[in-house]
């Protein structure tokens, strides 16, 4: 990060990230109290790290100056790849409470890194490991319920 310039676009990333923290803030609080403690520490976390970035930002425009970033972070755009990712996610919301969270995580997470040209085997490792992250981390390790859909809750 030698002699690297503090880019205007960080500025919004900074913003958005504070807005996130905000409103995910306020939503804990909101929780029992019993519940409160992960999601609080998780907040504080992003937050301090944010503050840190925003800090490391302010330090490289006092010392190389500024300038837009618009020019890098547009650079290499594809707007096709973008709205085709864009439109997976859209779907991908749409069917968790159809198929449920695990059918659907494991086809969005197959379409999308086949769409992007991901290799087969760093594909299913992808997945695999990512639906056993979620599953230990929230389902035994932190009991969240995911969604089943509506899919297996007829079949039942």
């Amino acid at each position: 990060m030698k002699n690297e310039k503090m880019k205007w676009t960080d500025i919004g990333v900074v913003a958005f990230m504070y807005i996130i923290c905000a409103v995910f803030y306020y939503k804990t609080v909101h929780l029992n109290e019993e519940i409160q403690s992960y999601p609080k520490f998780t907040v504080i976390l992003l937050f301090g790290l944010t503050t840190m970035y925003l800090v490391q930002m302010l330090l490289a425009a006092k010392r190389n100056g500024v300038e837009s970033g618009v020019d890098k972070v547009f650079k290499d755009f594809q707007p096709a790849q973008f709205f085709v990712s864009l439109a997976a996610v859209v779907a991908y919301v749409l069917l968790i409470n159809v198929l449920g969270f695990y059918i659907a995580t494991a086809l969005f997470l197959i379409g999308l890194l086949l769409y992007l040209k991901v290799p087969y085997l760093a594909t299913a490792i992808t997945v695999a490991v990512i639906l056993a992250l979620v599953y230990f981390a929230f389902a035994k390790f932190l009991g969240v319920k995911l969604p089943k859909g509506l899919l297996l809750k007829m079949l039942k």
